[in-house]
């Protein structure tokens, strides 16, 4: 097996930290140095362990400040005197306007101590000491900010984007009295939903990166300032091929054992494969190691001194699930609680960018959102909670949200918002969505587990590609295996605001399948190609995907007890689409497109029903027909 070495910076800009780039061309190169003083300190938490924590404090002592902080468990590097970030803090404005600014290397990893949990449980109604999780890590640390870093004003505030989205919204759970502010950007909030999985399906484009969450350090429990861990060479540029070849989940298996020579602290029965892989491979139901770290269940014990500002990207291929939910769930049980909610038309992070002309993939959404969004949104809630009055009346709306078909933003004092309906399209014998049922037509499609849909027709081998959420999806639409509805030419706007619900009636052949729903905005063949396009590509019927989504049809009735289809048998299958906030113009027609495979960006369903997918053998792969009746439909939430 081939393997080549990734360190950390090539971890932190190319992959999970790609996410928390920001444009510093705007920055004098020695901004960071030349205002603010560093220093490195180890903070012990309640059971002694250690956390490695980086202080940027402003060198302008003549007044006090706020702290900023980012816990990660993607490094707080650089470390070593002298060593500056190039910019530090959520943007650059507020870079400037004076923030103490904090980052954290979270238990278990890089140069802190103690041993690492992927997503580890929270704790509720801790007894000892030894009962920890990052709750009370994020307590623990900033009990000791807020007397021991000088010149700051007792206010805290949290921030970070996808696994620090996560802690960030960690530390509002059982908060600290100093937490005043937290804004988790596309936060993780159940591997088994997020990241990892969608609704028990596993991404095969996470493939790559499992040994980064998985990898045990070479000196176990103790600190260690560069990379471990190893990324799989897969040989090959075309990732279709190398999964397709690869053939069971089983087979990959090799690609997460590691040397005892690279590991000399570990004994060789603990070196047999990646923890982490592990973990995947044999829970792939949704129990309890899954439910127990889940954080959505635990946001009933979020507290209303703690104002939230939670921020996601309509097109996050990563995290779209966690920051709804979290969204969702705070609003739910605090209502007394500031919580507000902002999401335009990005990709994973791209709104901590300032990038000017704003795009996902191929497509096109308008000039300077990201820095709109910086300078009127991100900035004002901080400001406010951090260093202003602290109340409520921050000036901003509960929710900012950019309509990506108008290519505008919104404010709304709800979200999903006031004044919506829900409307019914069913699916029809003729390739049409109609408003009302026209019978119960069997229509049918082979499933060939040797020629599975693709999710693009630009597939590379890349980590969680990310322009697939927007790319055209005629190529999918001319195969027939996927089947297509679509309205006719739409006579007026049409706008989507919330969730989706598709109400599958389906059957097939065989014992398994996977469901897969997305609905398309068609474009008119007048519409406008901008400038970055594809050469090969035209906005003329350009199928824009606005919202895509599988279920693992074992789970169609319980994440926690699949069971197998009865073969031939009529069976719903239900399938959450998340929200939109999408106008489907007039001129435009609004499109549906099911299928059974979506690979490689998920993995392949054998077809047959096995216990455990993860352990399927080649046998089990077979070709199945599906059909889909025509009572299928889908319920839309229509902003009137």
């Amino acid at each position: 097996m081939k393997l080549f070495r990734v360190f950390l910076i090539s971890l932190c800009f190319a992959i999970a930290c790609n996410a928390c780039k920001k444009d510093v061309a705007k920055v004098e190169e020695n901004y960071v140095a030349e205002h603010y003083t560093k220093e490195e300190v180890d903070i012990s938490m309640r059971d002694g362990v250690k956390l490695h924590t980086t202080i940027y404090s402003p060198k302008d002592t003549s007044k006090e400040y706020p702290i900023i902080m980012q816990r990660t468990p993607y490094s707080s590097r650089p470390y070593g005197e002298g060593q500056f970030r190039k910019q530090i803090g959520p943007n650059i404005n507020m870079m400037k306007e004076g923030y103490i600014v904090v980052y954290q290397d979270v238990r278990g990893r890089w140069m802190s101590e103690g041993h690492y949990e992927n997503m580890r449980a929270y704790i509720p109604d801790k007894t000892t000491d030894q009962q920890v999780d990052e709750s009370s890590d994020t307590y623990d640390t900033i009990e000791w900010l807020v007397n021991n870093v000088e010149n700051n004003n007792g206010r805290v505030g949290l921030w970070g984007i996808s696994y620090p989205g996560f802690y960030a919204t960690y530390g509002t759970i059982d908060p600290h009295p100093a937490l005043r502010a937290s804004s988790p950007q596309a936060c993780i909030g159940d591997f088994f939903f997020d990241d990892f999985h969608h609704n028990g399906a596993y991404l095969l484009s996470y493939f790559r990166v499992t040994s980064l969450f998985g990898t045990p350090r070479p000196n176990g429990d103790q600190p260690v300032d560069t990379a471990w861990y190893t990324f799989p060479d897969v040989g090959t540029e075309d990732q279709y091929e190398f999964f397709l070849d690869a053939g069971s989940l089983k087979n990959l298996n090799n690609y997460f054992e590691y040397d005892i020579k690279d590991q000399p602290s570990l004994a060789p029965d603990e070196m047999t494969d990646d923890f982490f892989w592990n973990e995947l491979k044999e829970h792939p139901n949704y129990d309890e190691l899954w439910q127990s770290r889940g954080l959505i269940q635990h946001l009933d014990n979020t507290k209303p001194h703690v104002a939230t500002m939670i921020v996601g990207g309509w097109f996050d291929a990563e995290d779209l699930y966690g920051p709804l939910e979290t969204y969702k769930n705070i609003e739910e049980y605090n209502k007394g609680a500031y919580n507000t909610v902002v999401f335009g038309p990005w990709d994973h992070g791209r709104w901590a960018r300032r990038n000017g002309r704003s795009l996902v993939g191929n497509y096109y959404f308008g000039d300077s959102i990201s820095e709109f969004y910086q300078d009127n949104i991100e900035t004002q809630f901080f400001e406010h909670f951090l260093k202003g009055p602290g109340d409520g009346n921050t000036g901003l709306p509960e929710a900012y949200m950019y309509d990506s078909g108008r290519k505008a933003w919104e404010e709304f004092n709800a979200w999903p918002p006031k004044g919506i309906e829900k409307q019914t399209l069913y699916l029809s014998e003729d390739e049409q969505l109609t408003p009302e049922k026209r019978g119960e037509t069997a229509i049918q499609f082979i499933s060939d587990v040797k020629k599975p849909v693709p999710y693009s027709e630009d597939i590379k081998t890349v980590f969680t590609p990310r322009k697939y959420m927007t790319d055209d999806q005629r190529f999918a639409a001319r195969r027939s295996d996927v089947l297509v509805f679509e309205t006719d030419v739409l006579q007026e706007d049409l706008t989507l605001a919330g969730d989706i619900m598709a109400r599958l009636k389906v059957a097939t052949t065989g014992t398994a399948a996977d469901w897969i729903v997305k609905v398309i905005d068609v474009h008119p063949n007048d519409s406008e190609t901008n400038e970055e396009m594809q050469d090969h590509l035209k906005m003329s019927n350009y199928h824009l995907m606005v919202r895509s989504e599988v279920l693992r049809g074992r789970f169609r009735n319980s994440f926690s007890q699949p069971e197998p289809f009865v073969p031939n048998k009529k069976t719903d299958v239900n399938i959450k689409l998340q929200d939109v906030f999408h106008t489907f113009k007039k001129g435009h027609k609004l499109q549906v497109q099911v299928q059974s495979t979506w690979f490689p960006l998920i993995d392949l369903n054998p077809q047959t029903y096995v216990e455990n997918i993860f352990k399927a053998e080649e046998s089990d792969f077979q070709t199945q027909t599906h059909t889909v009746f025509t009572d299928s439909s889908l319920e839309f939430s229509v902003l009137n």
